[in-house]
């Protein structure tokens, strides 16, 4: 699989456009009217204001504070950058806030405190309790970050969590518990040594043996070697707490007979030598990022008994905190919790352990490419799996709950479970899913237009996203041209510029070409003209001859036009069964529409084609299926001549025996509100319609662009679908990441029978 390659132009332009940040913050009520106003604000808030002056505990149901959390730094240890200082801090905490919404629907605001002092941190947090259900702290060097949480959590009452800390302490005990399961041993009889004894390795240990694990076979190591009792040269107190008693020295003495490694120091601390003289069946847990201690092929080059994990997204077993924090919030903030204990975190540990050995869904295995089977490939769950919201937060909370930090306990568990699962936007995963597909499967993906920045910006994107080749069609001084404006100069090296005058194949592509028209008024100089002179049939002859594995086009051309140039090498019209299917992304909702691209009037037996294709993309996209054939009318009122075809459209699928459901005639709002659908209970569909039929491509084009500019709605597509290749069209509007996903949606093969 390639490697994801960023530039500093790529980062930049990320963080700049399309506004300056991460992230932006929208009023969850109406704030319309005057009305809506005078609620909000004055006088109306002052009744809320008085509730909670009255009854403090109030204000988790009159304000954000039960879902807020701040993420807040000095940036006096950013990343593996060192100490860069408050502002220079504040991208990593935006990003942390972007994850804490994305993964468990958490708001977070980044508090970003111009101070090394931590008094002063420590009082400026304090002082902010009220506004705040929880408190995320975050790269503040140690040792001030174990006296500024220690303090902070004595003072305050709402959950204080160092993440550096405890998040990768969380995410490492889940996986020693699996891999100590597959190993066959129990954690208070193993040997274990840690090395690197800052914030994250201390608080490792620390949860281990609160796990079990004995407090002398727990051997620390720093750059000085074994922190042994005794020991007075570069000690401090939270060493102190975890000095052994031991005659080893230095960490390959301590690594003799070890059944466990924990690394969160630097790359190459751990030789092969070291690997050889661990016990049988040892667990190396390689966590130094980017690069590890060792890495899992050095490892098991010399041992093929021991079960490796790392940080690093490239390896089997992740260790990755976003595992942890995110579902740990959750389930503190909906109990109200005053704090984060170590019983909540061991319960977030053993709920993540649990859940790895667990049968994986095939959803999760269809967005990673692989069967993923617990083993010792398998003993973390991965990030993306959509288990994670409803199983580890209900954990989280009973352990709270337990231990008498909940201000609310919650009384129906399994509701608040599926709450959970409601809460989550499921396009994320959707998009996610394709992602890693891609990766896997390593297409190589023609961008036809090579003169527009935006394809090659995209096309960039594409191959240092890890996807596959990118060839662009173009000619090289231009290509080189844009990309130096775009500030992408170096990045000519990762496209491979292909023209006609440069292919050794155009010869052949003219053969083909002048075999497939010759019959339709296409003489030699017609032909040449297409094949050495049109980017989008040159692309496509391409393609044809199995030079590349998808093709986009679409974003300087009409797609009428570029449709047609694709009709000269392939056969995409609507009587071959090519059928063009949008999907729309808006809210946490996915709809897919169809026929955007190729049918202009369809009549019944099309639309019934036509809803069988766009099924097809809703499940290579992991959705089931459920069809509406939109109308004016529903159910046949108002009678009309114009609708009785979407009513028809219906009984021709039913004697298709299609394996989806499937309705219609109806309006979109019964198609898509449960509410409206309550008022026809004979209605087939189980749920709100994930596809929309529509009466021909103006009605299409018109629901798509109505959407995308009052609503906002992202729109992926039109997905061409029934032809013998992946082709996809974009619009001439597209984005650079509009350009990427329909490359995505190429090398997926979304919309193939094969």
């Amino acid at each position: 699989m390639s490697k994801i390659k960023q530039t500093r132009e790529e980062a930049l332009t990320f963080h700049m456009e399309p506004r300056p940040g991460k992230f932006d913050i929208t009023p969850s009520v109406p704030m319309t009217t005057q009305r809506d106003l005078s609620l909000a604000y004055s006088p109306g808030v002052a009744v809320p204001c008085e509730a909670i002056a009255a009854t403090p505990e109030t204000a988790y149901d009159y304000t954000n504070k039960g879902n807020l959390v701040a993420v807040i730094s000095n940036g006096t240890a950013v990343l593996g950058l060192g100490n860069l200082g408050a502002l220079a801090s504040k991208p990593v905490m935006e990003g942390k806030s972007v994850l804490f919404k994305r993964f468990a629907d958490v708001n977070s605001i980044d508090i970003e405190l111009d101070t090394e002092d931590p008094e002063e941190i420590i009082r400026a947090v304090r002082l902010m309790g009220p506004t705040f259900g929880g408190i995320n702290l975050e790269d503040i060097k140690a040792p001030e970050c174990f006296i500024i949480e220690q303090r902070l959590k004595e003072e305050m009452d709402i959950p204080v969590f160092h993440d550096d800390q405890h998040g990768t302490a969380v995410i490492c005990a889940a996986g020693l518990i699996n891999a100590l399961h597959i190993s066959g041993k129990k954690i208070e009889e193993c040997k274990i040594v840690l090395n690197g004894a800052g914030a994250a390795g201390i608080a490792c240990l620390e949860l281990v043996k609160a796990m079990g694990a004995k407090h002398d076979n727990c051997i620390m190591c720093d750059t000085k070697g074994v922190i042994y009792q005794g020991r007075t040269e570069g000690m401090n107190q939270w060493k102190s707490a975890h000095a052994a008693v031991t005659d080893a020295r230095t960490l390959a003495e301590a690594m003799e007979g070890a059944d466990v490694f924990l690394g969160v120091s630097a790359k190459g601390a751990v030789t092969q030598d070291m690997v050889k003289s661990m016990a049988p069946n040892a667990v190396i847990f390689a966590m130094a990022n980017p690069d590890p201690e060792i890495t899992p092929e050095d490892a098991h080059e010399v041992r093929d008994d021991v079960i490796v994990a790392t940080g690093r997204s490239d390896y089997p077993n992740q260790v990755n905190n976003v595992l942890g924090f995110p579902y740990l919030f959750r389930g503190a903030l909906d109990i109200h919790a005053r704090a984060i204990n170590d019983e909540m975190k061991i319960a977030c540990a053993e709920a993540l352990a649990a859940l790895a050995r667990e049968d994986v869904p095939d959803e999760v295995a269809l967005a990673y490419g692989k069967k993923l089977t617990f083993g010792r490939d398998y003993i973390i769950p991965t990030p993306f799996d959509p288990r994670l919201i409803y199983t580890i937060p209900p954990a989280v909370a009973q352990a709270g709950m337990d231990t008498g930090v909940a201000r609310r306990p919650i009384i129906d568990m399994e509701g608040y479970a599926s709450d959970l699962q409601a809460r989550m936007d499921p396009t994320q995963q959707i998009l996610q899913g394709l992602y890693a597909r891609a990766r896997q499967a390593q297409a190589t993906m023609v961008f036809a237009e090579g003169d527009d920045s935006r394809v090659l910006r995209a096309a960039v994107a594409y191959r240092r996203g890890g996807f596959g080749r990118a060839l662009v069609v173009g000619r090289t001084e231009d290509v080189r041209q844009k990309l130096q404006e775009e500030g992408l100069g170096e990045a000519i090296a990762d496209l491979e510029i292909i023209n006609a005058a440069n292919t050794p194949h155009l010869a052949d592509y003219k053969n083909f070409l002048y075999n497939r028209l010759q019959r339709s008024g296409h003489d030699q100089k017609d032909i040449h003209r297409l094949a050495a002179r049109d980017r989008h049939a040159f692309s496509a002859l391409m393609l044809a001859h199995g030079h590349a594995d998808g093709l986009v086009t679409g974003a300087t051309r009409k797609s009428a036009h570029v449709l047609d140039r694709i009709n000269s090498v392939f056969d995409a019209t609507a009587k071959d069964g090519a059928v063009g299917v949008t999907a729309l992304l808006h809210k946490g909702r996915i709809i897919f529409i169809a026929d955007t691209l190729v049918h202009e009037w369809p009549e019944e037996e099309d639309l019934a084609d036509i809803a069988e294709a766009a099924a097809q993309v809703a499940r290579a996209m992991g959705l089931e299926p459920r069809v509406a054939f939109v109308s004016f009318s529903t159910f046949g009122y108002p009678v009309s001549e114009r609708a009785n075809k979407m009513h028809v459209a219906s009984r021709v699928l039913d004697g298709r025996g299609v394996d989806f459901e499937y309705d219609g005639e109806m309006t979109v709002d019964v198609a898509l509100n449960p509410d409206a659908m309550a008022s026809y209970p004979f209605c087939r569909l189980s749920g709100p319609a994930n596809i929309l039929v529509v009466p021909a491509r103006h009605s299409a084009s018109i629901s798509v662009k109505l959407m995308q500019e009052m609503a906002g709605a992202t729109i992926i597509g039109p997905i061409l679908t029934g032809v013998d290749k992946p082709i996809q069209i974009c619009s001439t509007v597209s984005t650079v990441n509009d350009i990427l996903n329909m490359a995505i949606i190429a090398a997926c093969k979304v919309g193939q029978t094969t």
